[in-house]
């Protein structure tokens, strides 16, 4: 249920005089329960870029997420937080849905899409409940900015044309890749785009402290058990080239026959109703053939997973933000992509350690994250240079977020 205004405490005493005005922003397409990492840390990062934004325009905030929820419980301490109503496409004819009620009360609202989701490679179903949510905030007339993301592709000419319809009307739109802004571009909607990065550069972590006579080399291999389980709906879904199962077996033989490794399976999505999608359910059975490798343990949050994987010396994976949190931790890492996501998000980094499953075969993948182990040293230099372009995007958006923010204490 939706907090009111009256919900929320106050941020100053009613004798105080020039109390900061409170803004409420919209977190559409963000979780922080979900049980995918990857989400909550593109939430867990917002919010940090949304109070630093804050601090610099001068006002406080309060939030309302709308999303998908999940088995988890995270977030930041000291947070005005309220769980908004889900969206309804069924409830929109004659004014019935609860979210289009709650979003009208926002002063801005911004859409993650939850990294991807803007996009029909996962079906036309998916992409019209995206679209719907978008076009039940513009017809209140509220701001909404889609925070940086990854944009299409879409595959069918309608869904192109009802896309970028709906970006127009956007206040901003931002990418987190080059591909997708030259997708932008060529659809003429480049004006009223800006290209940046993922936010989760910028999610907050603590390294852990390693023993110094610890000579062991950490290596961590980040499971995905979509892509073991062949997709959502198997038989290859993404159109790989690479024989996914294979390759992490074949990585951890690999890793596992040497003493001085320690070889962390690491899981990054863990969906208790989606065994297809759940990287402990990959992990399990790996560590079944592989009694030498070791289960990272669950994480509570995206924060503990990216300070467990901050403490590696080198890590491979095909989740993208487990890759993420790697890179803006300064670790060598070598991403596996499955979809341009990847391919577009490290590109713009100038980061070109990556195997592409949709590229290369088994052998080939093998090899190249093989060599990357071997020259990790000058991965981890490239990750820490690449980190500081992230950070330095980030400040672009960030201070978007601030004038938004100006402009809204001015309405």
């Amino acid at each position: 249920m939706l907090m009111t205004s009256r919900s929320f405490p106050s941020t100053a005493a009613a004798s105080m005089p020039a109390a900061r005005r409170v803004l409420r922003i919209g977190l559409l397409w963000h979780s922080l329960s979900s049980d995918n990492l990857g989400v909550g840390a593109l939430t867990e990062s917002q919010l940090a870029l949304c109070r630093e934004a804050a601090e610099l325009a001068g006002v406080d905030l309060e939030f309302v997420l709308f999303g998908t929820s999940g088995g988890q419980s995270y977030g930041p301490q000291g947070v005005k937080l309220a769980q908004g109503s889900a969206v309804s496409v069924r409830q929109m004819p004659g004014g019935r849905s609860a979210y289009e009620r709650e979003v009208a009360a926002c002063d801005a609202v911004l859409d993650i899409g939850e990294g991807d989701s803007f996009t029909d490679i996962y079906g036309l179903r998916r992409f019209a409940f995206m679209l719907a949510s978008k076009q039940m905030v513009l017809r209140q007339g509220v701001p909404l900015v889609l925070s940086p993301q990854t944009i299409g592709p879409f595959e069918s000419r309608p869904v192109r044309w009802l896309a970028r319809r709906a970006m127009r009307r956007c206040a901003r739109v931002f990418a987190r890749d080059e591909l997708s802004m030259s997708y932008l571009e060529s659809q003429g909607l480049g004006a009223a785009a800006t290209e940046v990065v993922d936010v989760a550069f910028r999610l907050p972590f603590v390294r852990p402290v390693r023993d110094s006579e610890d000579a062991m080399i950490d290596i961590g291999i980040n499971v995905s058990g979509l892509l073991h389980s062949g997709g959502y709906a198997g038989a290859n879904q993404f159109g790989l080239r690479v024989d996914y199962p294979q390759l992490v077996r074949r990585l951890i033989a690999h890793f596992t026959a040497v003493d001085r490794h320690r070889v962390w399976l690491i899981s990054h999505v863990v969906p208790d109703h989606l065994p297809r999608d759940d990287d402990r359910v990959a992990v399990r059975e790996l560590l079944q053939a592989f009694p030498r490798a070791r289960a990272a343990p669950q994480f509570g949050s995206p924060s503990e997973a990216k300070s467990f994987i901050s403490g590696m010396d080198f890590m491979t994976g095909a989740r993208m933000h487990a890759c993420i949190a790697a890179i803006s931790s300064g670790v060598a890492v070598v991403p596996l992509a499955y979809s341009r996501k990847f391919n577009g998000l490290f590109a713009t980094l100038g980061y070109p350690w990556l195997a592409d499953g949709k590229a290369q075969d088994t052998d080939q993948a093998l090899q190249t994250i093989l060599d990357g182990f071997e020259r990790r040293e000058q991965l981890a230099a490239d990750a820490r240079r690449s980190n500081a372009l992230a950070q330095a995007r980030l400040d672009v958006y960030r201070d978007y977020l601030a004038d938004l923010f100006r402009q809204c204490q001015r309405a």
